[in-house]
């Protein structure tokens, strides 16, 4: 009986295991053959070598990760708990708001901020009419950051939103019992239990935010260059997939050891985000 039941388990898993191999290992496999072979395909550490120069255009991706997660998370937080304090029909209500953006495409949401950003735009064109003059906000790190908070907000909300929902507020009520104000109780209560949440949140905001390419190149206006926007180009228009899967190597592992991180500080295992 154990047997079929184990048979059973196996066919049901293969086709997530097939799935795994075909769209997971197997890619992964070809971006670390590339990373080390030339265009004859002979080893070689001349990708890895040439990495070197990108050095600030990582460090400016990371940069630009950090400070739209931080806004994320300092935007979804309050709102997380707000939507979680709520009757259940207002909660089913403002989560659906929530993820409405996200069922337009995204590179129609990038282009509706290009429309509002520009010199030309509804922003600029509103601030006149009350006598302000004109802000230049397009192709900007302001303005890619801000698309970037934009796109991704809904990933920071959702998941900290589905842990405050689940907490035991048992947990807050002798908190306040004890005398703690509301603040207090935010920090040293409902801030410690939401952090699977958080943690989450925070890979799902950072990993898309450093690899990114469409918003530097939309709302950037090439302006700058992201990580991302190298990988692209190195694979769309120079057609050197050595250096673009060198480079996107490096990039995996920024973000593993990011996740990595996370996952350190979650704590505990609903936390974990790998």
């Amino acid at each position: 009986m154990s047997n079929r039941n184990s048979l059973k388990t196996k066919l049901v898993a293969s086709p997530y295991i097939v799935w795994s191999v075909l769209f997971i290992i197997a890619p992964l496999i070809f971006v670390v053959y590339y990373s080390f072979t030339d265009a004859s395909g002979a080893f070689t550490f001349e990708n890895i070598s040439a990495l070197s120069k990108y050095t600030p255009t990582f460090l400016r991706s990371i940069w630009f990760g950090i400070v739209a997660t931080l806004i994320c998370l300092v935007i979804a937080f309050p709102l997380a708990y707000f939507i979680s304090q709520t009757s259940e029909k207002v909660q089913r209500t403002m989560v659906m708001l929530v993820m409405l953006p996200m069922w337009m495409s995204f590179l129609i949401r990038t282009y509706s901020w290009m429309a509002l950003l520009q010199d030309t735009g509804i922003i600029n064109s509103l601030l006149g009419k009350i006598g302000i003059n004109p802000i230049h906000m397009i192709n900007t790190e302001g303005a890619v950051i801000l698309g970037m908070v934009y796109n991704f907000l809904p990933y920071m909300i959702l998941p900290i939103y589905t842990v405050m929902a689940k907490l035991d507020y048992s947990m807050v009520e002798a908190c306040q019992d004890l005398g703690g104000n509301r603040l207090t109780v935010i920090r040293r209560c409902i801030l410690p239990m939401s952090m699977p949440g958080i943690v989450s949140g925070i890979t799902m905001v950072f990993v898309p935010s450093v690899s990114t390419f469409y918003i530097s190149q939309k709302l950037g206006g090439g302006s700058f260059d992201l990580i991302g926007d190298v990988i692209e180009r190195q694979f769309q228009q120079s057609y050197n997939y050595n250096l673009g899967a060198s480079l996107s190597l490096v990039l995996m592992v920024l973000i593993l050891i990011s996740m990595a991180v996370m996952n350190r500080f979650s704590g505990d295992e609903e936390g974990m985000v790998i």
